[in-house]
Order: structure tokens, then C-alpha cells, then sequence
């Protein structure tokens, strides 16, 4: 290649020699990290302050680089000859070492809980080394949250249905099943929006219990919602006919991230619902 640079539109016009190409400049990715920092600042003003403003903005912004940015790959995965075999197994890595790093935040939430859970000392209060402290009450693990867990398994068959329908070729199961997938996902969203709004101890100035369950369960929260986008530009691609058995990468990634919420979510109800309830019947 002597140096030179080929861009995907490059390889599209056939003057690459090699199977590999880089995507053409993009803006969005500038914009999507400014986005979240306006985004990440909102949540610091409205938990502190009850200041909405910033954080309706990131939100406003974040929806449009989803928007675009993914109206873009859309349009660059369509592009025919443009995504060559290497670099439809460079997709599924990529994926794959995303979903990793994800992992590993949320086990920087786990690692946090369980100091604390373990070690309830550290806390340095005035009362009684105990986890939950002393003066909170928990939330019922067999109400709210076991309906979510239910909710979010059933949700778990319905993108595995909608997977074997697309590689059966079958279309209409395969519309199907995303509806049905991106429907619970709601539901799992209305019953965590109702869990907040009716928890027993307060969103912010709560100390270290009501941080460590808002934090983990929040932005795992963040995580559906962003899943739940991802499933509802597939159900339109499914619509529109643009999945077929041998090239759905798209759906393939979404399937992927959906299942890793779907487990994350049973850590999340074992270890800081079940166990913080059973830790307080414990005690």
C-alpha cells in the first residue's frame, strides 16, 4: 500500500488491493462525546440540584447522534462489496471486547456493593457496622424487581425466536419476535420507573446504600433503554427486508447486547435485592 490511506468510499470505487478498509471521517463520534459529557453533568445538576435543563439537552443530543450516526453505518453495511469477510469477523471482535469492557464496569459496581456488604465497617458511621445501615428499608425483591427478572427472561426467548426465525429465512416470526422483545423491554422500563418513584429511601443525600443501588441498577437501566433503541432500528430494518440468514450482523450485535443485559439484570437481583434483603432478615 506504500503508506497510503484507502477510505471506505475508496473501496467501494474498487482501488483497494486488500480486504481491509477505514471508515470515512465522521463528526459524530466528536458529538456523541460531548453529548455525554453534557449528559453526565445533567445527572450531576438534577441529583444535586433538581436542575433538568442540561441533562433533557444530552438526552435531546444523544437520540440525535444514535440518529445519525447509526443512519450512517446502516448505510455503509448496505454499500455492496464494501464489508469483505475479515471485516465481518473485525465486527463480531469488536463487539465482542465491547460487551467485555462493559462487563467489567459493571464489576466495579459488584466490587463496590460487596465492600461494603462484606465490610460494612469501612462506612465509618456513628452506628452499628451493618449492611443495609441502619435506618434503611429495602426494597421487596418479590414484588417490582421479580416481575422485572420475569419480564426481562421472557424478553431473552423472544430475541432467541426472532434469531431463529432470520436464519430460517422467515421473516415474519422474526418481525414478530423483535416487537415482542421491544415491548417487554418497556415493561421493564415502566416497572423500574415505578421502583424509583416509589422507593423507601431517596435518590440523592441517602449515603452510601442508596448511591451503591442507584448507580448499579441506573445505569444498568441506561443500558435497556439503549438496548431497547438498538432492537427498534432492527425491527425497522427487519421491516424494511434488509436482514437476510447470510448478512444480519446488525441484528446479530443487538441479540448479543440484549442477552447481556438479560444476565447482568439476574446478578443485580441476586446480589443487591435478594442478598441486601436476606442480609437485613439476617440480622
Amino acid at each position: 500500500m506504500s503508506g497510503t490511506i484507502h477510505t471506505a468510499t475508496d473501496q467501494v470505487k474498487g482501488t483497494v488491493p486488500q480486504p481491509y478498509h477505514l471508515v470515512d471521517p465522521s463528526i459524530w463520534p466528536l458529538i456523541g462525546a460531548t453529548a455525554a459529557m453534557v449528559t453526565f453533568t445533567g445527572i450531576i445538576l438534577a441529583a444535586h440540584l433538581h436542575e433538568f435543563v442540561v441533562l433533557t439537552i444530552g438526552g435531546v443530543l444523544d437520540v440525535m447522534v444514535m440518529f445519525f450516526w447509526w443512519r450512517d453505518v446502516i448505510r455503509e453495511a448496505r454499500t455492496p462489496g464494501l464489508h469483505k469477510v475479515v471485516t465481518q469477523m473485525g465486527l463480531r471482535y469488536g463487539m465482542a471486547l465491547f460487551i467485555s469492557s462493559e462487563v467489567m464496569f459493571f464489576v466495579s459496581f459488584f466490587w463496590n456493593y460487596f465492600n461494603y456488604f462484606f465490610f460494612p465497617d469501612k462506612m465509618g458511621t456513628a452506628f452499628a457496622p451493618v449492611w443495609p445501615p441502619q435506618g434503611i428499608t429495602t426494597i421487596d425483591p418479590f414484588a417490582i424487581p421479580l416481575f422485572n427478572t420475569m419480564v426481562l427472561l421472557l424478553s431473552g426467548t423472544t430475541i432467541s425466536w426472532a434469531h431463529h426465525a432470520l436464519l430460517e429465512g422467515d421473516q415474519k416470526n422474526l418481525v414478530r419476535g423483535l416487537g415482542i422483545t421491544i415491548l417487554l423491554g418497556l415493561a421493564f422500563l415502566c416497572g423500574q420507573l415505578w421502583e424509583y418513584t416509589h422507593s423507601p429511601f431517596p435518590f440523592y443525600h441517602g449515603g452510601i446504600y442508596p448511591s451503591s443501588f442507584f448507580i448499579a441498577t441506573g445505569f444498568h437501566g441506561a443500558h435497556v433503554i439503549i438496548g431497547t433503541l438498538f432492537l427498534i432500528v432492527c425491527f425497522f430494518r427487519a421491516r424494511a427486508g434488509q436482514f437476510t440468514p447470510e448478512r444480519h450482523f446488525g441484528f446479530e450485535a443487538a441479540a448479543w447486547y440484549w442477552h447481556f443485559v438479560d444476565v447482568v439484570w439476574l446478578f443485580l437481583f441476586v446480589c443487591i435485592y435478594y442478598l441486601g434483603r436476606s442480609a437485613i432478615t439476617a440480622g
